[in-house]
């Protein structure tokens, strides 16, 4: 009985969770269509021939689009767990505890490229670690003020920055970090070019441009971070759109 409790409890909140991703969709364009169940006019319906052809037809698109995306809100509600676990610790210790961290962690990187690295491996790590530690100090900030469309847009590539650059640059100059990172960058690269940016028809311009190796790693794991963090930024987005934090 509670096995089949919790099964019938968990497809429950899955038919809540595309009810409300569905009613968000329809109130793009329709009034008066989420949470109608509590709202004194209920949910509003066309009352004309074309708009009740528009309504079905929205609604039709709808119940794919919420097919497609119910994945990644699930995703979703997993990554908010832990990210409001780091904006806890983040706001408990405050702007200056942030950059206090930072420094300690990728101070520490650059004191190792001291005395492992050339010098001009030394300074390339070291200006890495400021721009990190100026990164994580950005996100803190930007989380803090402007809103959820702040915190997406610039919070969360500050953040993905913050934690790829140092490895990165350090990479260039270890054998050990190097062999460690670059093999899974150049598969994550030629999966990209054959994929997704072959979609959008800049693959070739890449290929015959540019050649993945030395700096090349650091623009690339760049580009990476900034959209990685509007992805997840929007999937954490989703999933409160679905189910508000209380």
């Amino acid at each position: 009985m509670a096995v089949q409790s919790h099964r019938s409890g968990t497809v429950g909140a899955i038919r809540l969770d595309l009810r409300r991703l569905h009613e968000s969709w329809m109130e793009l364009f329709f009034p008066r269509q989420r949470d109608s169940a509590h709202s004194v006019l209920g949910k509003w319906q066309p009352s004309t021939t074309g708009g009740r052809v528009a309504y079905g037809g929205w609604a039709g698109v709808g119940a794919l689009i919420v097919t497609l995306l119910y994945p990644l809100v699930v995703v979703g509600f997993a990554l908010r767990f832990y990210t409001r676990r780091i904006d806890r610790a983040a706001a408990s210790l405050g702007v200056l505890g942030v950059v206090s961290l930072s420094t300690l962690v990728w101070g520490g990187l650059t004191v190792v490229a001291h005395f492992q690295f050339s010098q001009r491996g030394f300074v390339a790590v070291a200006a890495a670690a400021v721009v990190a530690t100026a990164a994580a100090a950005a996100a803190v900030v930007f989380s803090r003020v402007g809103g959820r469309a702040t915190t997406v847009l610039l919070a969360y590539p500050s953040a993905m920055t913050a934690i790829f650059l140092p490895p990165v640059v350090a990479a260039l100059f270890s054998v050990t970090l190097g062999s460690m990172i670059f093999p899974g960058s150049t598969d994550l690269a030629i999966q990209l070019l054959d994929g997704p940016l072959a979609v959008v028809g800049v693959s070739e311009f890449l290929r015959d441009n540019y050649t993945l190796e030395g700096v090349a790693y650091v623009a690339m794991w760049f580009a990476i971070a900034v959209p990685l963090g509007w992805l997840l930024g929007c999937v954490v987005s989703l999933a409160n759109l679905v189910r508000p934090s209380r």
